[in-house]
């Protein structure tokens, strides 16, 4: 199944059924605050010289996920997930949706956190970069 794009309601319906909530967006961002139970994988990572490709980016999510696991991919405003979800539909994973709302909105959605989505600091184990990472 291609990639669909799904809107912050429509994301917020998927991770309360059996989709999980994969935040692409940067460690301190994803640290800032996140969707309670997300998985960070960084697209990018914060370099010296700005941001910089996650060379781990594709290893880390196929040892983290089954090719069958429904997964919302969402960054800050719609523009990493879309890369990230395309990455993932090439890597074989058949339930890709990309949350163009992503966590703090864009002209066409308000984002996970205006629409009213839930929010933490708080990572379960395991769900943290450097955790899955290894």
């Amino acid at each position: 199944m291609p990639v669909q794009k799904v809107s912050s309601q429509q994301a917020m319906a998927l991770c309360s059924a059996d989709a999980v909530y994969l935040d692409v967006r940067s460690v301190p961002e994803f640290e800032a605050g996140h969707a309670p139970g997300a998985y960070n994988i960084p697209l990018l990572h914060v370099g010296p010289s700005g941001m910089q490709p996650n060379p781990k980016f594709a290893e880390v999510v196929k040892a983290t996920f089954p090719a069958d696991q429904s997964i919302v991919v969402a960054c800050k405003a719609g523009g990493r997930s879309a890369r990230a979800a395309a990455m993932l539909e090439q890597l074989g994973f058949a339930n890709v949706f990309d949350f163009s709302g992503g966590w703090s909105g864009n002209t066409g959605d308000p984002g996970w956190a205006a629409s009213g989505g839930p929010s933490t600091t708080e990572t379960e184990a395991g769900r943290r970069y450097e955790d899955l990472e290894r």
